[in-house]
């Protein structure tokens, strides 16, 4: 069995009571672990397993809790800057002991109020949950082997630069948001899912926020819904389930593409699909 982690979530069990609440069996490498009393289900009977937290209290003391954090160890969070003292600033992370972001691992200082993108680490010298904004130290310069263009890959943007956004990409490494793709974003601190558009040889992605193929639906879209408005009914004889030549007769489009226009306008609400044909809303 696995010694508990600090910073992460754990199945520790029930061993006995305690005045301030129950205490967990952390295994020989951490002994009995509090789980104060506002925590503790009602249900819970010796024995039983509880998915706890694991941190460190305002006295340093190893301490479970049921609530979530918003990032644990080993993840990119974007948080609030809430204090600041002679150790550093500190960030709101969703627990009751904030998290230290030390003036060391900060490239330019932190201020109260403003948000900062960080990763979360247990340091070995203090035993402590700390984060770090330099986060070129945890973004690795290495394209994870199993990725490929076209894939599916979740983004936190980070910031905004002369080519683009820059985002970690996975959890891992870095990728750029170009173009009209990042019109609408946020220069930092936006979490959305994208497609990676281009692997390149200087271990940098190019992102799209578009699958492969997409972009030439908006033009098929555009074209499909002027030739249903050119039409006196509104109205044209054909949908999905039409044969690819009748398609090609109406539209000028092939089958498939045809079909991810009428998708696009269906979604935006702008036709109906009906037994003999497709019209204007």
């Amino acid at each position: 069995m696995f010694p508990p982690q600090i910073g992460q979530f754990n199945d520790l069990v029930f061993s006995e009571e305690h005045e301030a609440g129950i205490l967990l069996d952390g295994g020989e490498d951490f002994g009995s672990i509090l789980l104060p009393k506002r925590y503790v289900p009602e249900s819970i009977n010796k024995g039983d397993a509880i998915k706890v937290f694991l941190y460190l209290d305002s006295e340093d003391r190893l301490i479970a809790t049921t609530e979530n954090p918003k990032a644990i160890a080993g993840e990119f969070a974007y948080l609030e800057v809430i204090d600041s003292t002679r150790a550093g600033s500190f960030l709101d992370w969703g627990l009751p002991k904030d998290l230290l972001l030390p003036f060391g691992e900060q490239p330019r200082r932190s201020r109260v109020g403003d948000y900062v993108v960080v990763f979360i680490y247990l340091d070995e010298v203090s035993g402590r949950l700390v984060a770090s904004s330099k986060l070129k130290k945890f973004v690795s310069k290495d394209i994870p082997s199993h990725l490929r263009t076209g894939n599916k890959v979740s983004i936190l943007t980070v910031e905004r630069t002369d080519i683009g956004i820059r985002a970690i990409v996975n959890g891992t490494c870095w990728g750029f948001l170009k173009g009209r793709d990042t019109s609408n974003l946020e220069d930092s601190g936006q979490r959305l899912e994208c497609y990676v558009n281009r692997i390149r040889e200087d271990g940098l992605l190019d992102l799209s926020l578009d699958p492969p193929g997409y972009s030439r639906i908006p033009s098929a879209a555009d074209q499909l819904l002027n030739s249903l408005e050119s039409t006196e009914e509104k109205f044209l004889g054909v949908h999905d389930k039409s044969s690819p030549e009748s398609i090609k007769e109406f539209t000028g489009m092939s089958k498939k593409v045809f079909k991810q226009a009428v998708g696009k306008l269906y979604k935006e609400g702008k036709i109906k699909i009906e037994t003999k044909g497709i019209s204007l809303t």
